[in-house]
């Protein structure tokens, strides 16, 4: 489970129930049945009409993806998995790999090295793999545009709704009483337009996208490791290489470790 997203709607929610009390509203007012249609049902109407249901009935799937954890290899891992099998395909040739691909479980890596012991040129690979590497981008950005409408039109449904319950208020103004709370409930809608588009849809989105480029900067680094060994690059260079897309700190780490290791073989 991704904790930083559950931690994320605790902390929401919490802050707009407890800063309701603090104000002296009653919890009770958010259940407006008007108010909950015209946002939750209009946001699914805007959604559905924006969008072709091909990519709606991945919605569960999306959520899933929200609030599971991305299950990645650590760079520093695959780095260190490049090297060997470079340090292997220099001694005993690109075949000698074939052993390995069995125990690969990330289909597109598996798919690449499959190609390089296959004997295909680097120029080949290169544009199957970019080309699965940008129709991955491409299916995460339908995923993240879906909340990022819903995050756009929730607001404004919310004024659509104050606007609706500013009307019922307004067309009976006998009862200074009831015109009051019918106008205090009237702009439910519009608080629950605001926090459902800025806590939940585009915050949704967000963590669509930051997701989406991790796993699309590790799949170019894996790309870049495939070509690397069948270019026949040292395991140094592989690691110098693919050590641009860590931060400085792993950086430092896999470039450290890597140089004790040569120490170690030259002793």
């Amino acid at each position: 489970m991704d904790k930083s997203t559950v931690f994320g709607l605790i902390i929401g929610f919490v802050s707009l129930l407890v800063g309701m009390v603090l104000k002296g509203v009653t919890l009770g007012a958010l259940l407006n049945p008007a108010a909950i249609l015209i946002i939750i049902f209009g946001t699914i109407a805007t959604i559905v009409i924006g969008f072709p249901m091909a990519e709606l009935k991945r919605v569960p799937k999306i959520f899933g993806v929200i609030f599971k954890e991305t299950k990645l290899v650590p760079d520093v891992e695959v780095i260190k998995m490049f090297s060997s099998w470079a340090d292997l395909a220099r001694r005993e040739g690109l075949l000698a790999l074939e052993s390995k691909s069995t125990d690969v479980e990330d289909p597109f890596l598996k798919n690449g090295l499959t190609l390089a012991i296959d004997g295909q040129n680097a120029d080949y690979i290169r544009d199957v793999l970019t080309e699965e590497i940008d129709a991955l981008e491409e299916r995460h950005s339908g995923g993240a545009q879906i909340f990022t409408q819903a995050g756009t039109y929730a607001p404004t449904l919310g004024v659509l709704g104050a606007v609706v319950g500013l009307i019922a208020a307004l067309s009976d103004m006998s009862d200074i009483d009831k015109l009051a709370h019918a106008i205090s409930a009237a702009f439910v809608a519009t608080l629950l337009g605001i926090f459902t588009g800025y806590v939940l849809w585009h915050p949704f989105a967000n963590k669509l996208k930051r997701k989406s480029k991790q796993e699309i900067r590790q799949k170019t680094m894996m790309l870049e490791g495939i070509l690397s060994v069948l270019e026949g690059d040292s395991p140094r260079v592989i690691e110098q290489k693919l050590a641009s897309y860590l931060s400085m700190s792993e950086r430092k780490k896999v470039l450290n470790e890597s140089g004790e290791a040569g120490l170690g073989k030259e002793a």
